[in-house]
């Protein structure tokens, strides 16, 4: 029992070392970093790409061959097609890759299991465990990236829609403010502007704005962009004031972001009930009950001694 105790202890004290070493990483706050860098030096960022975008080109190359090989179908297509646009991949290649990537993975891990010698345990359920993880790791990578992708457009709309309000109460017209918006929160929210961008060319190719905005909704996948062009289209609908609209419609997302960060804060006495189990608990066991425990032994093999 003792030495299970120090054990997970042991275990605890590394797990704390190496969260403690995660935060101060400069890893973990790239996006500032390379936000800022985008402000005060325009053209480090691409100029630091280097080697490691060679080698995605690369890798991309690779399996953009491997993916012309494999026959698809519409349908699959469609959606692959549909994450991808909301991952931030739009060209042509992100679907050949996907398929190429969804074709090697298997392959790789039945080679790896294969190997390695680790499916004579259980061939059958390893063999085929390896294969379908394979098959289903682009799309859990995929999934990821869509995810973390929405949530930073949740993030920067609240600030986009109170600069909207700015603007069109100023006298510019939706389109115009739109451009304006784009242009000056390129770098605080460089994916959202992005996304305005778009809309904009799209309005310049020839589409209407609602059209555009639709179009927005349907790429992204957010549902507050899809309630914010919702109210963009009523409100041009039935000819209220635009700007009203907005302002309303501001206080309201800005409302629902301080509700998500409280339940977010309500959530970490739950998420905290593991580590407390499994890291602090046993740690603080070790040092109180730890030395009662060798008195005891102690007593308890005098006592035995003596009796002997």
């Amino acid at each position: 029992m003792l030495f299970a105790a120090c054990a997970v202890t042991f275990l605890a004290t590394v797990m704390i070392v190496l969260a403690l070493l995660y935060t101060v990483s400069p890893y973990v706050n790239a996006a500032v970093s390379e936000r800022l860098v985008r402000l005060w030096r325009p053209g480090t960022t691409q100029a630091k790409a280097g080697f490691g975008q060679k080698q995605r080109r690369k890798l991309q190359k690779v399996l953009v061959d491997i993916g012309k090989l494999v026959p698809t179908s519409a349908k699959g297509i469609g959606h692959t097609k549909r994450m991808l646009v909301r991952a931030g991949y739009r060209r042509p290649e992100a679907i050949t890759a996907m398929q190429g990537a969804k074709t090697i993975l298997p392959i790789l891990f039945l080679s790896i299991v294969y190997f390695t010698q680790v499916y004579e345990r259980n061939p059958l359920f390893i063999l085929v465990f390896a294969g379908a993880f394979g098959y289903m790791l682009p799309g859990l990578w995929l999934g990821r990236k869509v995810a973390k992708r929405q949530k930073i457009l949740r993030i920067a709309l609240p600030d986009a829609l109170d600069l909207l309000v700015v603007c069109v109460e100023a006298g510019l017209g939706i389109d115009q403010s739109l451009m304006r918006v784009a242009q000056e929160l390129r770098i605080a929210h460089r994916e959202l502007c992005d996304e305005i961008d778009l809309v904009g060319a799209e309005i310049r190719m020839g589409k209407t704005r609602m059209e555009a905005l639709r179009e927005l909704a349907s790429r992204t996948g957010v549902d507050d962009i899809k309630s914010w062009v919702a109210m963009l289209v009523q409100t041009d609908r039935f000819g209220t004031s635009v700007a009203q609209s907005l302002r309303v419609y501001s206080d309201d997302l800005r409302t629902k972001r301080r509700q998500r960060a409280e339940e977010m804060a309500a959530k970490t006495t739950v998420k905290m009930v593991p580590a407390l189990v499994f890291f602090i608990f046993p740690a603080l066991f070790a040092v109180i009950l730890g030395p009662a425990a060798i008195s005891i032994l102690r007593i308890f093999v005098t006592t035995m001694s003596g009796g002997g």
